[in-house]
């Protein structure tokens, strides 16, 4: 726990108490200082496999690592008076964080101070453990150097510092080299046996940080998911004075260096616990990270959250041809899409004119080569298919700089370069074989400039790497499986290669996007496509129609939303690719029937994937996996129900402490320890072991009250009704829901170490259905015996099952044999589960 509570009117002052095994997270705070730096240009160990994981991959030291390195062996670190740019207070994190993306090798740092005043002088041990770098004054003196700097990974020492009853000034500089996605924090706990009072060297009044804190923590979109237009902030106490509240929210990941989508100010006025901070009609639909900064006169604290805005109806093109289809979604990326490299596609397919919004995207597209940006991969693949299809259509200038790129570009690790793009994941593998495969082909004769190849080498090299990335995810499948932040990234690579490629590599492209089609048409319900995943954010979880991916189901099957996504829909409605036509007919199973697939995805069968769906409810699970492991992105057990694009559940281990946090796995995306899962039929059972002390004790469900027509928790069942689709869930322990703060109406907890979920779906007709179904229930019992671990689950109409930590899934006491061991999936129809 935080553990920081606030005390007015000691002896010793006033501040935030620390006591024993809690954390000092109550800071002032300089602005990020963050640098360019690249180091010199190197080649880089080639650690690709072709064997895909998720998780992270160690690569060694890039050249910004190494430059690193090098500085901090010999620098002599000066203590700094630093303006006071902000707070950090207790309230969502244990850790003092600042994680996040950046495309370029950036050097960062901060510093931060505060005042801690101690019961007696003398020395008091701390645990500080950091991603990055920490140096520590008391009092003007360097006690403290901890650098080392591992990407990614935490580190961890024990201190002392001296303390004074009298106050002491503690000084901190906080560093990190951000090589793509960075995690960047340190955490200070106390372990000697004694309550510290920390001060903050702000000019306020002692209430000003306490009401800052409790806004910052508790804030939360009411309601998450916008559809009026209107962006509401929730607190759960009222201002006792005056707030400034200001929010951003910034372009994509691939787009920071443009203005923001929205910068709003309001005043929450003493009394008030509610602020509508802006209107949002002019933001596209999607789910916006917002940036929200608190003030009161000169002392401020900044809080990230999320919401979705959703106007788009849902579009039923179901009688509709597929090449209608194509062509609206083609239009609506020229009206609505991104100004990313996606959208030239659809630009210049339709036969506009190159005008200076198509010089715009062209322009965004460049700066992200030519500056070797992490994710350019994802950009030059559409980039190449602009100028092998539409060459003759783009004015000489374009020509001349689109080619230059091509031939400047750093397409693998075997080639000098200095960036931190990432070449070892199964999504840009892919991506970076395309584009030198592409580019080689488009220009055979060319000298590419960092390799030192002709072009026709490299497409014969980019062929051989090709052959064994399809070789591995056509033995072992995907290791992201339906993903919905990566499937539209495969998708890029393939649908390139389909349109653009040849041979074997053409017929190759083809019958993997039939696989994936298949996957997407299986887990999508009501238009929107969503399951058990092997990589999943917030935002996919939290807004499945707004994501890259719905658009797919939408054009393929006909029934859905379109939104501002141009990653590679844009490649799909322009190529000439046609799913299976029979695939549409797995997307809703008719009335009164159940569709069952089974099938394994992944390296060594990383995911043995159950899925359960009729009309109106769906239920997907990865079976087995690796429990007890740390759960990168993996989503593990999903509800979705047709009554609503928003209603949906899931249960997992959160993965760090902030609710509204972004680490890999976050609070709701991933586990901090996976389950034992298991699925028969309709029903889903999961078994927590955190192990010792885990840093986060608890398990819990996701269920947003607001997209549902019904929400209940009587006799520790979490009973839903979305429609004519229904669900309950029920845990080992008692079922806690959250009352305020991020959390309200839509999280509930399960204490324990040791714990076990189930989850059962069905359907019906009306009220009285619903009724019989929640009557139901009281005829189920679900009993953990804590010592195996080993879960049960039993009703007498129905087969007992039992779920064993080590040996798995029982049914009536037999051991489960997975039906189908193969990447293809094996489906079936039964009858519906009905009530």
């Amino acid at each position: 726990m935080t553990g920081l509570k606030k005390a007015a009117g000691s002896a010793a002052g006033s501040g935030f108490v620390v006591r024993q095994d809690q954390s000092v997270t109550a800071w002032a705070m300089s602005s990020v200082h963050a640098q360019y730096y690249p180091g010199e240009p190197a080649l880089a160990e080639d650690r690709v496999g072709y064997r895909f994981i998720n998780g992270f991959v160690d690569v060694g030291d890039l050249p910004c690592r190494v430059a690193l390195w090098k500085d901090v062996q010999t620098r002599n670190v000066a203590l700094e008076n630093f303006p006071v740019e902000a707070l950090n207070l207790p309230g969502f994190n244990r850790r003092v964080e600042f994680s996040g993306f950046w495309h370029r090798p950036t050097r960062l740092s901060r510093w931060l101070k505060n005042r801690v005043i101690a019961p007696k002088d003398g020395d008091y041990r701390f645990r500080l453990a950091t991603c990055g770098g920490v140096h520590i004054w008391v009092d003007g003196v360097l006690k403290t150097v901890f650098e080392p700097f591992q990407r990614n990974k935490e580190s961890a020492t024990e201190i002392v510092l001296p303390l004074s009853a009298r106050g002491s000034e503690v000084v901190v500089l906080c560093e990190e080299l951000a090589e793509r996605d960075a995690l960047w924090y340190f955490e200070l706990a106390l372990l000697s046996e004694a309550s510290l009072l920390v001060d903050l060297p702000v000019g306020s009044s002692e209430e000003t940080p306490d009401l800052l804190k409790e806004l910052a923590t508790s804030v939360r979109p009411a309601p998450l998911h916008v559809r009026d237009g209107k962006l509401r902030l929730l607190f759960e106490q009222a201002a006792t004075v005056d707030v400034t509240v200001e929010g951003r929210i910034l372009p994509s990941v691939h787009m920071r260096d443009k203005p923001p989508l929205l910068d709003a100010r309001a005043v929450l006025r003493a009394g008030e616990r509610m602020l509508d901070l802006a209107d949002v009609l002019h933001l596209p639909d999607g789910f916006h990270p917002l940036d929200l900064t608190f003030r009161i006169d000169d002392v401020s604290i900044a809080r990230h959250i999320g919401f979705a805005t959703l106007r788009e109806e849902k579009r039923d093109l179901r009688r509709q041809s597929l090449d209608a289809r194509k062509a609206a979604a083609l239009q609506f990326a020229v009206e609505h899409g991104e100004q990313r490299a996606g959208k030239a596609i659809a630009t210049l397919h339709l036969g506009r004119p190159v005008d200076d919004g198509l010089r715009e995207v062209i322009g965004n597209t460049l700066a992200s080569i030519n500056e070797r940006r992490d994710c350019s991969d994802f950009v030059m693949v559409p980039l190449l298919w602009v100028y092998g299809s539409y060459q003759d259509r783009l004015p000489h200038d374009l020509q001349q700089a689109i080619r230059t790129a091509i031939l400047d570009y750093r397409y693998w690790v075997d080639e000098p370069g200095n960036d931190v793009m990432w070449f070892w994941s199964e999504n840009h593998v892919l991506c970076f074989h395309v584009s030198q495969y592409l580019a080689g082909r488009l220009l055979p004769r060319a000298g590419f400039v960092c390799s030192g190849r002709t072009g026709r080498e490299q497409e014969r090299l980019a062929t051989e790497r090709l052959m064994k990335w399809f070789d591995s995810v056509e033995a072992h499948g995907l290791a992201e499986w339906n993903s919905a932040a990566y499937y539209p990234i495969d998708f890029i690579g393939l649908l390139a290669l389909e349109h653009l490629g040849d041979g074997n590599i053409k017929k190759r492209a083809r019958a993997l996007l039939d696989r994936l089609f298949t996957m997407i048409a299986l887990h999508t319900l009501g238009g929107v496509p969503a399951g058990s995943m092997g990589r999943a954010y917030d935002k996919e979880l939290r807004a499945g129609p707004l994501t890259e991916l719905a658009p797919f189901a939408t054009v393929g099957f006909g029934e859905g939303w379109f939104n501002q996504g141009v990653a590679a829909l844009t490649m799909f409605a322009a190529g000439s690719y046609a799913p299976p036509e029979r695939l549409a007919a797995l997307t809703s199973p008719p009335t009164g029937e159940a569709l069952t697939a089974h099938y394994v995805q992944g390296h060594d069968e990383a995911a043995r994937l159950v899925l359960y769906k009729t009309a109106n409810v769906q239920l997907s699970s990865m079976m087995d996996g690796k429990p007890g492991g740390r759960g990168h992105q993996q989503h593990v057990v999903d509800l979705r129900f047709a009554g609503d694009p928003f209603a949906r559940a899931w249960v997992n281990h959160p993965g760090e402490d902030d609710p509204w946090g972004s680490q890999r796995p976050s609070y709701w995306a991933g586990n901090g320890s996976l389950p034992r899962a298991a699925q028969y039929e309709n029903a889903a059972l999961l078994l927590y072991d955190l192990g010792e002390n885990p840093r986060i004790g608890f398990t819990h469900a996701y269920v947003e009250a607001d997209a549902f027509d019904e929400v209940h928790l009587e006799d520790n069942w979490l009973i839903l009704r979305s429609g004519k689709g229904f669900a309950a869930l029920t845990a080992t322990g008692p079922i806690e829901p959250l009352r305020g703060g991020p959390g309200a109406g839509i999280e509930y907890r399960v204490a324990g170490t040791r714990s076990g979920w189930a989850v059962l779906v069905g359907e019906g007709t009306d009220e009285a259905v619903f009724a019989r179904f929640r009557e139901s229930l009281a005829g189920y019992r679900l009993s953990l015996d804590v010592d195996l671990p080993r879960l049960r689950f039993s009703q007498r109409k129905t087969a007992t099952l039992s779920l064993d930590w080590h040996d798995g899934l029982s049914v009536d006491g037999a051991p489960y044999t997975f039906p189908n061991r193969t990447l293809e999936p094996a489906i079936r129809v039964l009858d519906a589960v009905r009530f």
